[in-house]
């Protein structure tokens, strides 16, 4: 689809407002070691949904999942201001937004973006005529622009210029893959008679925490995968999305792996954060991978028992866990190789074989101190259960048929090293 061709209509980004700073283009240190907080439930802040009428037969909406619009308003006649805020503070900022916006006559307005104090652009916008196909916003004459995501520079607010007519486009900071959006994936896979799907416990706000079941072995022998604990980390659902359907095809070493390994698969930790258009929360106001050692939210307690009962039930061992995230730049969240799992070596193994099959491509790995503290999933994983684990975080802006090849493949080198 060539999206601004066909639609006729100019979309640029620019110009870039407030800059807050800027980091080097070296290769990323990755963030900070994790500390532990309190994960008690703590009150988030609800949007207002609906239509709102903005003069001159223009019109904005975020009435529907994933959207997040907390004010807006046209400041003269061809600007309109959008305000974004994050469900509830303190929070990491990965502000979140989407929206939608047409015109009952064709008209160039320009939108601009806006956050609450301490927070800044993040998410470069992508565009849609329908809520399914996004294409990024034009800005080939505005390199500036491209250097301004690529090398971590922050604004506080971001200028676009769109033309809007009657079709309906959409605004959002990354594709929309909401909750029925991933029922919609996951019902495609259980056509094969090797997967079945359960829901293991309700979200905050009741939403069902499914859980789909890969293979046809004896749980002797399991692997464990989750996406999507923080809303906005799409690109990380798009890795893990390749990731299982790899495990899912027709070849003899998917068919070998599945006589020998059930994979069980949480695609949307959590659904209400999501849905509610969270910048990383869940309904709760808590981070959820700060919350895999006190287990105060019904998300992680959910996966939590289904993989303590399912160990007590089988005997079985759970040999690997990944837990799939977005972040600035591609990166490997890994428990030091100083430690020794269910099956020792794994990952490293795993990882190299990624780097010899894309030429010049060299994997950023960041091991964790290995205290033993169980705050995160991939820390829960391999402590609790001797998993071999590691956080799989893809970059923002990772071009999606690398994050779609890269998946494939970290597939297939998990099941060539499990299969040995």
């Amino acid at each position: 689809m060539n999206f601004f061709k066909n639609r006729g209509s100019i979309y640029t980004l620019i110009i870039i407002l407030g800059f807050l700073g800027c980091k080097s283009a070296t290769q990323w240190q990755g963030q900070a070691p994790i500390r532990k907080v309190s994960t008690k439930t703590v009150p988030v802040q609800r949007q207002y949904k609906g239509i709102f009428d903005l003069g001159d037969g223009v019109y904005v909406s975020n009435d529907y999942s994933g959207a997040r619009m907390n004010g807006v308003a046209r400041t003269n006649d061809t600007l309109i201001s959008v305000l974004i805020t994050s469900e509830n503070l303190p929070i990491n900022p990965s502000p979140w937004y989407g929206f939608k916006i047409w015109s009952e006559s064709e008209k160039d307005l320009y939108v601009k973006l806006t956050y609450n104090e301490d927070a800044f652009h993040r998410y470069f916008p992508k565009l849609s005529e329908n809520g399914s196909n996004w294409e990024a916003l034009d800005s080939l004459k505005y390199t500036s622009v491209k250097k301004f995501f690529n090398e971590r520079e922050l604004a506080e607010s971001i200028t676009m210029q769109l033309s809007v007519n009657t079709d309906t486009l959409w605004i959002s900071a990354q594709e929309l893959i909401t909750s029925s959006v991933v029922d919609s994936w996951s019902d495609t896979l259980l056509r094969n008679p090797f997967i079945s799907k359960s829901a293991i416990g309700e979200s905050n706000e009741g939403r069902p925490i499914n859980l789909l079941k890969i293979g046809e072995s004896d749980d002797q022998r399991m692997i464990m995968v989750i996406s999507r604990q923080h809303p906005p980390e799409v690109t990380g659902f798009l890795a893990m999305q390749a990731f299982i359907e790899t495990l899912c095809a027709d070849t003899d070493i998917a068919k070998r792996f599945r006589a020998r390994y059930n994979t069980y698969v949480v695609p949307l930790v959590n659904p209400d954060g999501v849905d509610n258009g969270h910048w990383r929360h869940n309904y709760g106001g808590i981070d959820l991978n700060r919350d895999w050692e006190s287990f105060n939210q019904p998300e992680t307690r959910s996966i939590r028992d289904f993989m303590k009962q399912k160990v007590v039930q089988t005997g079985g061992k759970f040999y690997f866990g990944v837990d799939f995230h977005s972040t600035w730049e591609d990166i490997f969240y890994t428990i030091t190789p100083e430690l020794k799992g269910n099956m020792p070596g794994l990952v490293p193994k795993v990882i190299a074989g990624l780097e010899g099959e894309f030429p010049g491509y060299k994997p950023n790995i960041r091991p964790s101190p290995g205290t033993g503290n169980k705050i995160n999933s991939t820390a829960f994983f391999f402590f609790e259960f001797g998993a071999e684990s590691f956080t799989y975080e893809v970059g923002d802006n990772t071009p999606r048929e690398f994050v779609r090849k890269k998946g494939e493949t970290t597939a297939m080198k998990l099941m060539e090293e499990l299969l040995k």
